[in-house]
């Protein structure tokens, strides 16, 4: 073989082993686009649910069946009629008289319209992203997308009331560190309370509270299940944070903008005891019921209101205390 084969075959490697490097990273660049996507979406759905939350206790507080219908209709609609239900449901929210609601109740339905464009304009980037890449040739032609479907954006109107028909008052921060504790069945302990300025609407939700001076929120979880079980964990027993909820709420008079971190307890021979509430201060005497034990099965079937919203099959997709690392959004 002379020189000249031996240089052409010797480009000709040099060539395809381009070749192959260009289709592996653009492979790679083009699953970590799907799954900035797949996050994304996952991030708007919940940006959607929860202002379909927040439009019910609208509608509740309104007594407004026309809202209350347009809020369920979003949140049960295919795939396919998604857009439209919300487009509905966005036109209600955007003509209503807004200085006839409680200043909370505004504050939390501004937080999660704010919320919602935010999360849509973050998905449509992505898909962006995405789309743009798998359009080039050598994608299309070696089918480096596998079979990954194309994502869609996600379009509806951005509707947005009369700047006079807002009357906001800032709510005030408050972090929060939260404890999903498990028993050996696998159930979540939940406490029953009420806000002092609602004493009639009654709701469950975990132990947990706010940070004190120098503490993170998992110092805070320790404590605040200390005090509010008797249980008396370290801080590395606690896995996540799980979930991070962001929530516009009042309680006795007061507008708190949330910020919740979840840590999950699996069972240990340290949960074995009763439910000690002792620790319990001043204000929690006065406004929480009582507790008990929750299944994911009662939890999906319960028509009481818990916190946080489909706690039943967030506790399904970990699994029996397993976590993958992620922290993920919830409402």
């Amino acid at each position: 073989m002379g020189p000249l084969a031996v240089t052409a075959l010797v480009l000709a490697g040099l060539l395809v082993a381009l070749l192959v490097v260009s289709c592996l990273l653009r492979a790679n660049r083009l699953d970590r686009l799907h799954v900035r996507t797949d996050a994304a979406r996952a991030a708007l759905l919940a940006a959607l649910d929860r202002r379909a939350v927040v439009a019910r206790a609208v509608a509740l507080h309104l007594g407004d069946e026309g809202l209350r219908h347009a809020a369920a209709g979003a949140e049960l609609a295919p795939a396919a009629a998604r857009e439209n239900r919300e487009n509905d449901l966005g036109r209600l929210l955007a003509g209503l008289d807004r200085r006839s609601l409680a200043g909370e109740l505004v504050a939390e339905l501004v937080d999660a319209e704010q919320r919602l464009m935010l999360a849509r304009r973050v998905h449509n980037d992505a898909v962006r992203d995405t789309r743009a890449l798998r359009s080039r040739r050598l994608v299309r032609w070696l089918r480096l997308a596998g079979t990954a479907p194309v994502p869609d954006y996600f379009e509806i109107t951005d509707e947005q009331p009369e700047p006079e028909d807002i009357a906001v008052v800032p709510p005030s921060a408050r972090r929060s560190g939260r404890v999903v504790l498990l028993d050996r069945d696998g159930r979540v302990l939940l406490f029953e309370g009420f806000d002092p300025a609602r004493p009639q609407e009654s709701f469950w939700f975990t132990p947990g509270g706010g940070l004190e001076s120098g503490e993170d929120t998992r110092a805070a979880a320790v404590r605040e299940l200390a005090e509010e079980t008797g249980l008396r964990l370290p801080g590395a027993a606690l896995i996540g944070p799980v979930w991070r909820r962001h929530t516009v709420f009042s309680f006795a008079g007061d507008s708190l903008a949330a910020d919740e971190e979840f840590f999950l307890a699996p069972n240990t021979a340290e949960m074995d005891g009763p439910v000690d509430t002792s620790g319990f201060n001043e204000l929690e005497r006065a406004t929480v019921l009582g507790h008990r034990w929750w299944s994911t099965a009662e939890l999906r079937g319960t028509d009481a209101v818990v916190y946080p919203r489909q706690l039943g099959a967030l506790l399904e997709q970990l699994g029996s205390g397993r976590w993958d690392g992620v922290t993920r959004p919830i409402s």
